[in-house]
């Protein structure tokens, strides 16, 4: 069969009729109902969409079904992962609709086509359902935290990073209800200052320039288990952000600057974050010395006598991070620092300590008061350090006795079974079994 038997109307066994859902109006994708949906939601730029699908050429030729694998098809929708009518088509229908695509080759395989099945200059036809879309998550670890929908696609490919200054008009909605609507400018980083959540600066680092789009977001990017007492929103609550990026300059990435630069802003971003330190603004603080650690990290340029100048800057950004992230209870976070910092400085005092308290917190306590014994080691007048000392004592005697009674339990379950089955269970330890022997004493 020719291209032009395949694409030629008259000799098709399927009829050219539907809707022209094409912006140009040319014919390019017709889209005929079978099967209404329900709702009247329909999917967005960005959405994650699960369809069926059946696709033959216009003579009826089967060239490809997700019925007969099987296994709904899954794409993000206006991403370019499919041909065009589909990112078209699906756009256009409603949960529960079965619609029929006639596709011209411009909005499907164009002139090459995809053999061996599809031929060059080939019109399609498929038959789509839409089961199911849900929005793009944007968090690193996809947790669900923040989804976005997409309302108006925005321009270029660059999006604002940390430090950028950026001009959002936003609209917060809780349970239905505005809470918050302004139009802001200010550099990613200084949200909290300005009452936002941090999903909200996050969401904008998914953004392009003009885009429009909706969030949906999480308590844990929200306001909390505490809520915000300012806007009347309780704890753990959901909360929802219609967003437009209006335009953003980008701060200047780390290749963009010389050493001179990046030492000159390092103690410049260090005074901001301490001064969001004191402000108790312990995540915004956070922000400005990792951008410090960004910038000197690997840099290997630096003129002669400068090291010397870098190092404490890393170093004070790292012990920095640690407190931050401690008073942020997250004890992962200040351990890595610790690390960071005492690479640079195997015996510095607030590392050591730090790092310990980061362990205590994750309940390592053997570990902790080594870290704390360190420390009485290289400066005993650190009374502190006394002190944490006797509580992890205290914490590993209670988890001692706690195993004891444990396996106590266990030993007089073994012995009870024992008793029934004829085989001796003997524990030669202190009371916390290493070592079980097994006699049976039957014979």
């Amino acid at each position: 069969m020719t291209a032009e038997e395949v694409t030629n109307e008259e000799q098709n066994n399927i009829p050219m009729e539907g809707e022209d859902i094409t912006q140009k109006k040319d014919g390019g994708v017709l889209k005929l109902v079978k099967q209404e949906g329900t709702g009247t939601e329909l999917p967005m730029t960005g959405d994650k969409v699960f369809v069926h699908y059946v696709g033959t050429l216009m003579d009826g030729t089967l060239f490809d079904s997700s019925r007969e694998r099987g296994e709904k098809f899954s794409f993000e929708l206006g991403k370019g992962q499919v041909i065009k009518a589909w990112d078209l088509g699906v756009a256009t229908m409603k949960v529960g609709e079965i619609s029929q695509l006639i596709c011209k080759p411009e909005y499907a395989y164009g002139t090459a086509g995809s053999p061996p099945k599809i031929p060059p200059n080939a019109t399609l036809v498929f038959q789509v359902e839409l089961f199911e879309f849900r929005g793009e998550d944007i968090t690193e670890g996809e947790d669900g935290g923040i989804i976005r929908r997409i309302i108006t696609k925005g321009e270029g490919y660059t999006k604002p990073n940390e430090g950028a200054a950026v001009e959002v008009c936003l609209e917060g909605s809780c349970e239905g209800k505005v809470f918050d609507k302004r139009e802001l400018k200010f550099e990613l980083g200084d949200g909290e200052s300005l009452g936002l959540p941090s999903g909200v600066e996050k969401a904008l680092m998914a953004m392009e320039q003009g885009e429009e789009s909706l969030f949906i977001i999480k308590p844990k990017y929200g306001y909390g288990n505490t809520g915000n007492s300012k806007y009347n929103i309780p704890g753990e609550a959901t909360l929802q952000y219609k967003l437009k990026l209006t335009t953003f300059e980008k701060a200047k990435e780390s290749w963009e600057m010389n050493s001179a630069e990046k030492l000159e802003q390092s103690i410049i971003v260090k005074e901001k974050g301490t001064q969001y330190f004191k402000e108790g603004k312990y995540r915004q603080a956070s922000v400005q010395y990792k951008r410090i650690v960004s910038w000197l990290e690997n840099e290997s340029s630096l003129p002669e006598g400068e090291e010397q100048k870098a190092q404490a800057l890393r170093l004070a950004a790292h012990l920095n991070l640690a407190m931050c992230f401690l008073k942020l209870q997250e004890p992962s976070s200040t351990f890595d620092n610790c690390d960071k910092a005492l690479e640079l400085d195997n015996t510095n005092e607030k590392a050591l300590f730090r790092r310990g308290e980061a362990l205590f917190a994750m309940k390592e306590f053997d570990r902790a008061r080594a870290d704390f014994q360190r420390v009485i080691q290289l400066y005993p007048s650190n009374k502190a350090a006394k002190s944490q000392v006797a509580l992890c004592q205290k914490q590993i005697k209670e988890q001692h006795e706690k195993d004891k009674r444990l396996y106590a339990n266990m030993f007089q379950k073994f012995a009870e079974r024992d008793a029934k089955t004829g085989w001796l269970l003997i524990n030669k330890t202190d009371g916390i079994p290493k070592l079980w022997y097994f006699f049976d004493i039957r014979t």
